[in-house]
């Protein structure tokens, strides 16, 4: 991780205040909660609405911080610390983490997208750590602090890491591309989500096309050539490598001989023809994801074997189609991290698919962030539902409750339920559910539907 002397810090920083008597003490990592402080740390205070970091810069330094950062707007910094008086914190933790990332041999593999980004990472992560010593964003550290952060905690013998970027408005991919100067860059998809921040999906596309604003010069950036908005735009950009995935065969790579089953996937591939890949994870949209993992790590030289390794033993983030058993058997899908109309179709169309079930039932929740026209979305995921391949359908939330409302054009009333109360609709699906059945639950991340997936487990 980043360690340094508060002089070498200095030098990488313009600091304001004299810092002559405490210049060789190491400081090593970087925090932003004085709860999870450890020896040596540098405590990074931010001022927020109602918190203001600088009045527990003192506090940090007694748990065993080695400096502090200090905003030069803030008044009376202690002259008897070890602090480092900047023009805004903010940055100096972003200037810190590009001047690290190019000390390192370090290669960057940046990921963005609307929906499958943090899928794809770990995926592009097993394939890499077939080869590499790996590291990748961890949680939701993909924003303009967690990014950073992720960085300044690298190992300095670390050769890979995977960066998720995310955003919700413009100029906040750019700023992250620039930061990590990635070697490739993925875009997963386009979808829906921040609708209500870019204005519409051709805003959606630029603001995610904002990644190859740092690429290498000589670098890759592969992106899902099935969406017509990233051809478009794509072809407005002075790139020298671009590489595509999806279904269609207009790709550079698209799947071949896919086989399905309720432990995941086979498929063979446009490029590697004979070879057979096994993903256990559920969902056409996931094998799309493997195709971006695969291009990355050919492009880094790992083995078909590597590779086909790789996707077998992957390990996917929480709520990201995790599959476990509820107490009385049933098949339980928590795809509950985030929800878009992309993303909740793909994963209603996946559950259609499989057999070998007793009785299909969506647990469906508020999609958020979708701007003007969320109602009718959310109507829309509620009339495509197919009573010949669903069973039952749950929803909770106001919005949630327009998804109910489109179901019950196709289903029967006394199949369709909407809650706004989460402890009845557990309780009702704990009355409803039995071995064999399998129950999706798909909604935004504010939903907190895990709290129902509790119940039916616990």
């Amino acid at each position: 991780m980043f360690e340094k002397t508060i002089k070498q810090a200095c030098d990488m920083l313009h600091v304001h205040n004299d810092l002559t008597k405490f210049e060789d003490t190491i400081i090593k990592g970087v925090s932003i909660d004085t709860r999870k402080i450890e020896k040596g740390n540098l405590f990074v205070p931010f001022k927020g609405e109602n918190v203001d970091g600088h009045q527990f810069v003192r506090q940090a330094i007694e748990k065993g911080a080695g400096a502090a950062l200090w905003d030069k707007n803030v008044a009376n910094p202690p002259e008897d610390l070890p602090v480092l008086v900047v023009d805004d914190p903010l940055l100096a933790l972003q200037s810190l983490a590009n001047q690290y990332r190019h000390e390192l041999d370090l290669k960057v593999v940046g990921i963005t997208g609307s929906n499958g980004k943090t899928t794809t990472k770990d995926m592009v992560a097993s394939l890499l750590g077939m080869k590499y010593k790996v590291h990748k964003t961890q949680g939701n550290y993909n924003n303009h602090i967690g990014l950073p952060l992720t960085i300044l905690a690298l190992p300095q013998d670390a050769e890979v890491a995977v960066l998720e970027m995310g955003m919700s408005g413009f100029g906040e991919i750019e700023l992250l591309s620039e930061i990590s100067q990635p070697d490739a860059a993925i875009i997963t998809n386009i979808g829906e989500s921040h609708l209500q921040d870019l204005g519409s999906r051709e805003g959606i596309t630029k603001a995610k096309l904002e990644i190859v604003q740092g690429l290498k010069e000589d670098g890759l950036f592969a992106y899902y050539g099935d969406e017509p908005l990233l051809q478009e735009q794509v072809r407005d950009l002075s790139l020298g490598r671009i590489e595509t995935f999806g279904r269609s065969e207009a790709n550079t790579i698209y799947p071949v001989n896919i086989e399905m089953n309720n432990d995941g996937s086979q498929f063979e591939t446009s490029l590697y023809e004979g070879e057979t890949f096994f993903l256990p994870v559920l969902g056409q949209h996931n094998i799309h994801n493997a195709l971006a993992a695969i291009l990355i790590a050919k492009e880094f030289d790992v083995t078909v074997e590597g590779m086909k390794e790789g996707l077998k033993s992957l390990k996917l983030t929480q709520m990201r189609m995790e599959t476990s058993l509820g107490k009385k058997g049933e098949k339980i899908i928590n795809d509950a991290y985030n929800a878009s109309p992309t993303s909740m179709k793909a994963a209603i169309g996946l559950v259609s698919e499989l057999d070998g079930v007793n009785k299909k039932i969506l647990v469906l929740g508020d999609m958020l962030e979708l701007g003007d026209n969320e109602e009718e979305y959310h109507l829309e995921i509620g009339r495509m539902i197919d009573p010949g391949s669903i069973q039952q359908v749950y929803t909770y939330g106001r919005l949630g409750e327009l998804i109910a409302k489109g179901a019950s054009e196709r289903f029967e009333a006394e199949n369709v339920h909407a809650f706004q109360d989460k402890k009845e609709l557990a309780a009702m699906l704990e009355k409803q559910t039995q071995s064999g059945d399998l129950v999706l639950f798909k909604a935004s991340r504010g939903m907190k539907l895990e709290e129902v997936i509790e119940t039916l487990t616990n």
